[in-house]
């Protein structure tokens, strides 16, 4: 097989082996895989779907979760580049399946804050004033309001504490999820190209990815699941909880989705450890053995070496670029050489061009996939399981479809690179076109008194001034209710001047409703919740055409790879590919959630304290937030348009002056094709 045996010999089994073992099987490892990505994407999404509830639950604002969530690309991204070099020198299975486990440890590690931290108490009150639950949101005289507790009891050192303690906790696990998804794919795909049949690879590696890509799309499904249910389920009081899914001070099971996802994952990674460290080739592997052996001698054809390119039994010759090099390199030469190789292949104007326009996509992309869903919670005031519901349904699914289109039409159409830019130019244009109309649905914040004034207006007039002066509110208490008639939000019932509250029996819940309250026209009863959006109808229009432009735009993602590939020398391939998705992460994956989440921060009109410092947001103005979270995924659409424009240009100039070559008189057409190679080649291979 032309490839380095393991010790003992127990690699593959020979022909007097009777019963060859299903890990012998490249298809079985093929299934496996397929398996473990879609359950490594799935836990890798899971905090995306749940960020809006982890930030209520532990009081983070957007850019802590921002940072949280893009935690995990700086493990991926410290490691990624050595894959490379110890690619050929371990046991492959072996290490993906220990990357498995770790991720899966991950997992569990990332709903432990749920065990370790106290029950979710929404109202603010203590677990032994439980009967005192409804007055701590009523408007009471100072006299017999309830004594609030010293700002110093619930301050105390170690609460604060055992808050960064969670915290940290969090960003550990988040961190070994990304060093331990390192192996996965790379691995996966190298050890699949190496024991397939030459023909089957670009088949298994295809239906890898098919599988694959569903894994987001399970994780917002999961999310929207484990939503439903309470926080602290596996704990409940006594006697229960009157809070629902609609109210703004709900908690999902955010935690319980990890521990699914774990689960996932640790099953799939139990085959991996039986798999050999080389297996035998597909049937007919002698024969097209010899039909490549055969050529070995003359130049390599293209077809063959593109196929070979990973192998590491194959000769040194075939292997490219930085894989080329890496086994004849110590770990510290490798260092030493690689900004070298990366500098020589960001010269090229197509390369760099559309790794910037990848970059910008991608920060798109990942400020969507991390807030989307609680950018929906809040301007269209839908569940966050609903929310998730929507985005595993509709944009995942045609964004994948995208792909697919974007790739038969290059393949059906046998674009070039100058057609391939002009698709990708087409797709962002159609992308940017389709995303405008978002900026106009959606409507303002409604009033919320004392905070928002009445959408479009200057605050008015309070009706009722004073109403809350005989009463003792807190101002860290959060319990808003909604007077329905003006469609005025009070943060608590207390600010409304509520003495009373009543409980209605229903069919699935008890519905709460406060009265006697003092600013309220009537009286009230007005009932527990904030108000609904005026504008919850639109959602769907708006995350149909969400997902008509992540369409759109996912077209480009085929096109783009193949002027990457057709961008650099034919011996910098693997390399390009690697570097591409090195910088996307560097420059697009672990900023951008942040970047959003910092921008989600400034159309903050209210937020919670905690302990004297900035917990999680209660108002956004929603008009603000609006322009602010397009308006930046706006600007990242633009910038992949500029950059294929450029491209395209940059291909339009290189084709004249090949055409002003093709010109010349036969004898010097000749001197300069012959011109490049000799001495091209010895430069190009000195690295």
């Amino acid at each position: 097989m032309g490839t380095e045996g393991p010790p003992g010999g127990r690699a593959s089994p020979g022909p007097q082996d009777p019963r060859p073992s299903i890990f012998h099987s490249v298809k079985f490892f093929v299934l496996c895989h397929s398996l473990l990505q879609l359950a490594q994407l799935m836990i890798s999404g899971y905090l995306k779907s749940s960020i809006s509830t982890v930030e209520k639950r532990f009081g983070l604002s957007s850019q802590t979760s921002g940072l949280l969530a893009a935690f995990n690309e700086v493990g991926n991204t410290a490691l990624i580049v050595f894959v490379s070099y110890f690619g050929s020198r371990v046991h492959r299975p072996r290490l993906i399946g220990c990357g498995a486990v770790l991720v899966a440890l991950a997992g569990l590690l990332m709903s432990l804050p749920h065990f370790i931290s106290e029950p979710y108490r929404y109202d603010h009150a203590r677990p032994e004033d439980l009967s005192q639950d409804f007055k701590a949101s009523l408007c009471l005289p100072t006299t017999s309001a309830p004594a609030p507790a010293p700002s110093n009891d619930s301050c105390l050192s170690y609460t604060e504490a055992k808050h960064l303690a969670v915290v940290g906790i969090m960003f550990t696990a988040q961190t070994l999820l990304g060093v331990g998804s390192v192996p996965i794919q790379p691995f996966g795909i190298s050890y699949i190209d190496d024991f397939a049949h030459n023909s089957n690879s670009p088949l298994y590696i295809g239906i890898l990815f098919a599988v694959t890509m569903m894994g987001p799309g399970m994780a917002y499904g999961l999310g929207g699941l484990m939503l439903r249910l309470y926080v602290d389920i596996d704990r409940m009081p006594e006697g229960g909880i009157s809070l629902t899914p609609k109210d703004p001070r709900w908690v999902g099971a955010w935690w319980l989705g990890f521990l699914i996802s774990a689960g996932a994952v640790a099953l799939a990674a139990a085959p991996y450890f039986f798999f050999p460290r080389e297996m035998p080739k597909e049937k007919y592997e002698l024969g097209f053995r010899r039909r490549v052996l055969a050529v070995a001698a003359s130049p390599v054809k293209k077809g063959e070496d593109s196929s070979s390119e990973q192998s590491p039994g194959g000769s040194p010759e075939k292997q490219d670029g930085l894989v080329q090099i890496a086994p004849d390199l110590s770990v510290i030469q490798f260092i030493k050489v690689f900004p070298r190789v990366l500098l020589r292949t960001l010269r090229h104007p197509i390369f760099l061009l559309v790794v910037l326009s990848q970059v910008c996509l991608s920060s798109m992309v990942a400020g969507t996939a991390t807030f989307l869903p609680k950018f929906l919670e809040r301007q269209f005031s839908v569940t966050a399981s609903f929310a998730n519901l929507l985005i595993g349904c509709l944009p995942i699914p045609l964004s994948i479809m995208g792909i697919v289109v974007g790739g038969v039409l290059v393949k059906r159409l046998h674009l070039g690179p100058l057609r391939c830019s002009v698709l990708c130019l087409l797709g962002s244009l159609a992308c940017i076109l389709i995303s405008l109309p978002l900026f106009f649905i959606g409507c303002s914040t409604h009033q919320v008194a004392g905070i928002m004034p009445p959408p479009g207006g200057q605050p008015g007039p309070v009706l009722f001034p004073g109403c809350t002066e005989p009463c003792s509110c807190s101002p860290d208490n959060f319990n808003p209710v909604c007077d329905p008639s003006t469609r005025v939000e009070y943060i608590s019932p207390c600010h409304a001047g509520c003495t009373g509250r009543v409980v209605q029996e229903a069919p699935d819940d008890g519905l709460v409703f406060y009265t006697n309250c003092s600013c309220v026209v009537g009286g009230g009863p007005v009932p527990a919740g904030s108000c609904d959006s005026a504008c919850s109808h639109l959602v769907l229009l708006f995350v149909l055409l969400v997902s008509l432009a992540a369409a759109l735009i996912s077209v480009t993602h085929t096109p783009s790879f193949i002027l990457i590939l057709r961008g650099v020398k034919k011996e910098d391939k693997a390399l390009a590919v690697g570097i591409q998705f090195m910088l996307q992460r560097v420059l697009a994956w672990m900023p951008s959630p942040v970047i959003h989440g910092s921008a989600i921060d400034t159309t903050c009109v209210h937020w919670a304290q905690s302990c004297g410092r900035r917990a999680v947001c209660r108002y956004y103005d929603h008009d603000l937030l609006r322009n602010r979270f397009l308006g930046l995924q706006f600007f990242f659409k633009t910038g992949c348009l500029v950059c294929f424009a450029l491209v395209l240009a940059v291909l339009r100039q290189q084709e004249k002056e090949a055409e002003t070559k093709a010109a010349l008189p036969s004898p010097g057409q000749e001197q300069q094709q012959l011109m490049p190679g000799p001495e091209k080649k010895p430069k190009e291979s000195k690295v």
